[in-house]
């Protein structure tokens, strides 16, 4: 079988009704500005080794290079993709490459005695979309130094990847790029490739500063262009944009015309929900009365409003997805085309190029990118910022791992995201599914055969132009089955509480919302000890249910999408409280780099969660 240009073996494991497979599409080495001004040096095949097992060893390095830490997964993830930013990537490379022109320029001698001073102030100028002067008049200097990073990333992707009938590892092509605005509003974007038919070079926010221009020009140079070049775009991270990653209206206050509106739906599928700089589904308050939505939230509302001390930028309800899926509904009502219609998925957006360490642990390094900077030595204390966490996971439901699999998955927007757990999650929509089809044993071949997986459209309803048809059969209904993380040996998983089901609709020009609880038990008893991170509590294995709407009408454009929570446990934080034995009876005797565990708002423990993508329903026109 052909894959790209390249010949690979037919997978062994190979299943018609769909497997999960577990990634990160969003990781950076020390390629990255960020992340290598953090210290970080490893390089995308050292990120792809990690991805599967290997041990690597991490910032902050001893006077003979030598590793002070090391990490490991306990578990390899499926598949991943290093996702540098396009941005910086020649100029990074220039300052860190004796000889180059520009490596004895003043900003490259900052870069290399001040780290952290060239971070703002490199990040600065390419969010103004302005080269520093040793990149030449046009440009032409950075982009070529680019190429050679640019290449090495391409060469590690086809190395690590598993042409084998084994199929034990994929990866995908591709980079950040990474827009921004302002004080550091990010309308950032990870571009993930089908195969190894990719563009020449990475393109930038500093070439193509308008997001319908980087669309167009993807367009151009890879799905347009001859071969089998494809590509998707993901947009991450919204809760730190000030609300511009989803815009609405136009620079000159007009609404998004029917281009911008097709242009995003065909190559934005997917919204990364989840990150190691917090979640970005929903916030209490924000357009919603859910009280899950508390969980992993920043006080502020972009990046750079984290820089700026005493900053009041408090977050917008337009930067939660579940708000953003709503207000598709109302542009699709008057374009026809809904813009919004996201798959989800998380990821982790490490810059330490650690792909799928997204594990709640007291030995979690931190993950880097606007973080802390680690110094030259070890200290003791938190490694991240303690409102930070380790980051999620991407799920993608696929007959095999391979890139075409996987990469139809994500299109087709048959995917999850979770904060971190192994957590399978399935959706089904329908208009007659069997109360009985949790207790069958083909539970998945049910859900395809009698409707739609999640990311689709619900199909017509049969009859639904007869009035004779019974109201209790016009309510379309959902097959929602999920299975806790098994974990391991020294990492138990933990067990459900319950899966929900979230509701948005458009009623009478009005955008609304309803959350059902529809298998498990929220009042199960189930806790978690904050002295010692014991848990208690009755739980399951397993959920499953076939939920009817009940409020439904027939009237109405609507999307259902599953949340699975699982019972509380310590979260990273507490986790290392504990393991230095931090106590907060006197504040005096608190150790020095650990006064955020007594923080009156540390958030100690967490319910761990997936969420799918959702199922929409549009009216008959």
């Amino acid at each position: 079988m052909v894959e790209g240009t390249v010949e690979r073996e037919v997978c062994e494991d190979r299943t018609a009704d769909r497997r999960a497979f577990f990634g990160d599409l969003h990781v950076h080495t020390g390629f990255s500005l960020d992340a290598s001004t953090m210290g970080t040096r490893t390089h995308p095949a050292d990120a792809y080794r990690f991805a599967q097992g290997e041990r690597v060893g991490i910032q902050p390095f001893d006077a003979n290079g030598r590793p002070m830490r090391s990490i490991q997964l306990e578990r390899p993830i499926d598949f991943a993709a290093v996702t540098d930013h396009a941005e910086l990537l020649g100029e990074t490379r220039i300052c860190n490459t004796p000889g180059m022109t520009g490596y004895d320029s003043i900003i490259c001698r900052i870069y290399r005695a001040w780290p952290r001073v060239a971070y703002y102030w490199m990040n600065l100028q390419a969010a103004r979309g302005i080269r520093h002067d040793f990149c030449g008049d046009d440009g032409g200097i950075c982009r070529e130094a680019a190429r050679t990073p640019w290449q090495e990333n391409r060469e590690a992707a086809e190395a690590a990847y598993d042409r084998s009938a084994a199929c034990r590892f994929t990866t995908f092509h591709g980079y950040e790029w990474t827009g921004g605005a302002g004080l550091g509003n990010n309308f950032h974007r990870n571009v993930i490739f089908a195969n190894d038919v990719v563009p020449d070079l990475p393109t930038s926010f500093i070439e193509t500063p308008d997001l319908v221009q980087f669309w167009g020009r993807l367009d151009r140079e890879c799905r347009s262009a001859e071969g089998e070049c494809d590509v998707l775009v993901i947009p991450h991270n919204s809760n730190l944009s000030a609300g511009r990653m989803f815009r609405t209206k136009t620079e000159d206050d007009l609404s998004i015309g029917r281009t911008e509106v097709e242009r995003r739906n065909a190559f934005e599928p997917l919204v990364e929900i989840m990150q190691h700089k917090g979640e970005s589904e929903c916030s209490l308050g924000l357009g919603t009365r859910d009280e899950l939505c508390r969980f992993e939230k920043l006080s502020t509302n972009s990046f750079g409003a984290r820089s700026v001390p005493g900053s009041s930028a408090e977050p917008l309800p337009r930067q939660f997805v579940r708000n953003i899926l709503k207000e598709g509904l109302r542009i699709e009502a008057r374009l026809g085309t809904n813009p919004f219609a996201f798959g989800f998925i998380a990821s982790t957006d490490t810059h330490l190029g650690a792909p799928g360490l997204a594990q709640e642990s007291s030995s979690y390094p931190g993950h880097g990118g606007a973080g802390k900077p680690p110094g030259d030595k070890l200290v003791r204390g938190f490694p991240d910022h303690i409102d930070f966490n380790p980051g999620g996971l991407a799920g993608v439901w696929a007959e095999e791992n391979s890139r075409r699999s996987l990469f139809a998955g994500m299109k087709r927007k048959e995917t999850f995201g979770t904060s971190g757990p192994r957590i399978q999650v399935r959706l089904f929509g329908g208009w007659g599914y069997p109360e009985t089809m949790c207790q069958s044993d083909r539970f998945a071949r049910a859900g395809y055969d009698g409707g739609v997986p999640m990311g689709s459209t619900l199909p017509p309803r049969p009859g639904q132009d007869d009035p004779s048809t019974p109201p209790a059969s016009r309510a379309p209904n959902f097959a929602v089955s999920a299975m806790r993380d098994a974990g391991t040996t020294l990492s138990p998983g933990t067990p459900l509480q319950r899966i929900q089901i979230i509701k948005g609709w458009l009623e009478d020009g009005k955008l609304k919302e309803r959350v059902y609880d529809v298998a498990g038990n929220a009042r199960s008893g189930a806790g978690v000890d904050l002295d010692t991170c014991r848990t208690w509590g009755t739980g399951f294995d397993s959920l499953c249910d076939v939920w009817s709407d009940p409020d439904f009408d027939a009237r109405e454009p609507a999307f259902y999408y599953a949340r699975v929570v699982e019972n509380p446990t310590c979260r990273w934080s507490q986790q290392l409280c504990i393991a230095n034995h931090i106590r907060c009876n006197d504040l005096d005797d608190v150790p020095e780099g650990f006064e955020p565990c007594c923080d009156e708002n540390h958030t100690r423990t967490i319910q761990e969660r997936a969420w799918t993508s959702p199922i929409w329903y549009t009216p008959p026109s």
